[in-house]
């Protein structure tokens, strides 16, 4: 039984005694919740991951929806509770009720840790397909009516640490660690920002191009059913320079930038440029990039194919680098250079994993971490809509877990009232002047 304590006491300031009572009334600390819940509404997200779960419970006896589960789990993650454990605690949050929902005073409290632990063990295979290709759902009903040029399409892999009997946690030699392999797939639209297009779940020893053709050939499907025009350029790095990805490319109009391991003779083609980067280091005394491309051939390649050879030298010695690409363009460096901006597509797996902990796939069922990384990548697609709706601010270009600590993590008193539902954020609040416009935009409303 929990002991009701009347006050603490916190020594004297100035003469005066400071005393804490915990009678403030019902308060939150994740006030920027709301927030979440308008991006959700706007996306429809957790309505569309509902859609494609089979409820199999008496509905007489359901006293959390679908959707109401799928949004209290998704939410928590967001605002950095990602252990299920943290429903206990967190089902009678005010904040938390009212953004899935619920009333907070006089609403009945949210889903605990063993109902959503149901809900997660309960998804079959089926389900979580149809849940993968409502997040690419998402993605289009973003860019409806848009007409775009080019859509890069960038592949990574990344390891999800196991510390359990997780089925298929295998261990890995280059990470030195039992883990899953989960295949992380972005888009970017023109000039625009890296959206989240699938999160897939693979076994510890998984090669990095594991099941990434067959995923490149349904979003490519897709893409090209709705923008039959759209240039479709595939980049990532030498984990994905297989053959068939590239025959399969250069058969469907599918252009790629990949990186691709060096070996013998793809080193004795750079080292002429390497000489010249040498030549040139021992007279500047500074780091020297030479560019340029070759045409090569793998032994098991039925053709020649171009590739960039970055010829690099520094204080630290040659550092040679190679790339296979079916562009055209003339501008070698600059190639080199769209293939190297791949990088920002690992800040966003950093988000994934260090401010949203996707590798929290602790169930002993590999269908149930698979469930998991989707509702940590729904998650990322809020963050994602807040991020866009957030130009031209001081957020415009913020990390996760920055908009997390700045934007979601605001005490906030919850009053119910006959009438309304007072959500009272303190005075001196950091960030009270981007509510207002960030709610319009989040709306679909004249900032």
């Amino acid at each position: 039984m929990t002991q009701c304590i009347d006050q603490v006491s916190f020594g004297i300031l100035h003469g005066k005694q400071i005393t804490g009572a915990f009678d403030g009334g019902d308060i939150s600390s994740d006030g920027g919740l709301m927030l979440l819940a308008e991006a959700d509404e706007r996306l429809e997200l957790t309505r569309r991951l509902a859609n494609c779960v089979c409820d199999g419970r008496q509905a007489a006896k359901v006293q959390h929806s679908l959707q109401e589960l799928l949004a209290q789990r998704v939410y928590q993650i967001a605002s950095g509770y990602e252990d299920c454990n943290d429903a206990d605690d967190l089902r009678r949050d005010p904040v938390l009720k009212t953004a899935v929902g619920r009333l907070p005073q006089t609403g009945r409290d949210l889903a605990s840790q063993p109902t959503l632990s149901r809900l997660e063990n309960a998804i079959r295979p089926r389900e979580l397909w149809q849940m993968a290709h409502a997040l690419v759902d998402v993605f289009f009903a973003q860019y409806a009516g848009a007409k775009p040029r080019r859509i890069i399409l960038d592949f990574d892999a990344t390891d999800d640490e196991t510390h359990g009997q997780q089925q298929f946690a295998e261990f890995h030699g280059y990470y030195d660690e039992y883990c899953y392999l989960p295949l992380i797939v972005t888009a970017q639209v023109d000039d625009g920002p890296h959206e989240l297009l699938a999160g897939m779940l693979r076994r510890g020893r998984s090669h990095a191009s594991s099941h990434a053709l067959s995923v490149l050939k349904r979003l490519v499907a897709r893409l090209r059913e709705t923008w039959p025009e759209v240039q479709i350029i595939v980049r990532g790095d030498s984990g994905y320079a297989v053959p068939e990805i590239y025959d399969w490319c250069e058969a469907n109009r599918v252009k790629y930038v990949i990186g691709i391991a060096q070996n013998p003779r793809l080193r004795a083609l750079a080292e002429p440029h390497l000489d010249a980067s040498r030549l040139e280091h021992r007279y500047t005394g500074g780091k020297v990039r030479h560019i340029t491309d070759e045409w090569y051939a793998a032994g098991t390649w039925p053709h020649y194919r171009r590739v960039l050879v970055k010829a690099e030298v520094g204080d630290k010695g040659d550092n040679p680098r190679f790339v296979v690409t079916n562009l055209t363009d003339p501008d070698a460096e600059g190639l080199y250079d769209f293939y190297a901006a791949r990088g920002d597509m690992e800040n966003r797996i950093g988000e994934l994993k260090n401010d949203l902990r996707m590798d929290r796939t602790s169930c002993h069922r590999f269908v149930a971490n698979q469930f998991r990384v989707l509702l940590h990548a729904a998650a990322f697609l809020l963050f994602s809509v807040l991020r866009k709706c957030l130009r031209g601010t001081r957020f415009a270009a913020a990390q996760v877990g920055t908009l997390q600590r700045r934007l979601i993590k605001l005490s906030v008193r919850v009053k119910q009232t006959a009438r309304r539902v007072w959500l009272q954020f303190a005075s001196s609040c950091p960030v009270q002047d981007i509510w207002p416009e960030l709610l319009a935009r989040l709306r679909g409303q004249p900032a």
